[in-house]
């Protein structure tokens, strides 16, 4: 995983393993690698993999059964408004680029439907 300097690692990270469940590559119920372990695969401090699974289980992605680690949630509520609001933060994201480099919304939707439409040929 590469990282960047805008955001700190831990939630770099925390929003690494969000893409994953969502994309099916983590499943629910799976057991997280031990906070060792992560920090070794990643490469990053276990401060770090530890403060990362914190906000995780703060944001009810996680649980942890003591003495036997951390595991991904099973709900699947919690994991469909987890798929919404990365939608919603990468349509933000999208909308507001188009934006920057001087697209109106109607032009923003043409663009999006031409491209759709290739896409779709």
């Amino acid at each position: 995983m590469h990282y960047n300097n805008k955001e700190p690692i831990y939630l770099q990270i925390v929003n690494h393993i969000k893409y994953t469940l969502v994309l099916g590559t983590l499943e629910g119920g799976a057991q997280l690698l031990s906070i060792r372990d992560q920090a070794g695969k990643m490469q990053v401090n276990p401060n770090t993999i530890a403060r990362a699974y914190q906000e995780l289980e703060r944001q009810r992605i996680t649980f942890t059964k003591k003495g036997l680690g951390t595991y991904i949630t099973e709900n699947k509520n919690t994991i469909n408004q987890l798929k919404k609001e990365l939608a919603q933060t990468a349509m933000n994201t999208f909308i507001e680029n188009m934006h920057k480099i001087g697209f109106n919304n109607q032009e923003l939707i043409t663009a999006l439907n031409n491209h759709l439409n290739k896409e779709g040929s």
